[in-house]
């Protein structure tokens, strides 16, 4: 549990918590569950690993999936999960996905936008600086300036 969250950047109980390790080609964040040493480990989506760990190991029985309230496949806030069907999230993002200034518009694609942010997190000099570094990455996905705000 302790290496999932040193992977994590926790801001505010409502913001985005950002995953700072690999990343998936879907922007989703990767980690490695287990030990080499003893031949378990296995490699797992971050969020699920992290869901599981705010809800219990079968919190996903019967097929459902982690949605991402936020829409930002990194983030690793518990307050932005929602367990669910593929068709209920294949749902949430075609109504989604075509807001002006959403996470599913930005024109670098999700993956574009995860490492976007990860660069910008690594590139602040001090805590105070990296909320707006994030802002500044995350409107760079939107050339004409387009802005959603949060949608809760």
């Amino acid at each position: 549990m302790r290496r999932y969250w040193s992977h994590v950047l926790r801001l505010g109980p409502d913001a985005c918590w950002w995953w700072r390790s690999g990343l998936t080609d879907t922007g989703h964040g990767t980690f490695r569950a287990g030990s080499h040493t003893t031949q378990t480990s296995r490699v797992v989506p971050a969020h699920l690993y992290g869901y599981r760990l705010a809800h219990g190991a079968d919190a996903l029985a019967g097929g459902l999936v982690v949605r991402h309230r936020c829409d930002e496949p990194p983030c690793q806030n518990p307050a932005h999960w929602l367990a669910g069907s593929r068709g209920d999230n294949n749902r949430d993002a075609a109504a989604r996905r075509h807001l002006s200034g959403h996470a599913l518009t930005d024109v670098r694609g999700a993956a574009g936008r995860a490492r976007a942010v990860q660069a910008a997190i690594a590139a602040a000099t001090g805590p105070d600086e990296i909320e707006a570094a994030i802002a500044a990455a995350l409107a760079a996905g939107h050339p004409g300036g387009a802005h959603q705000d949060a949608l809760w």
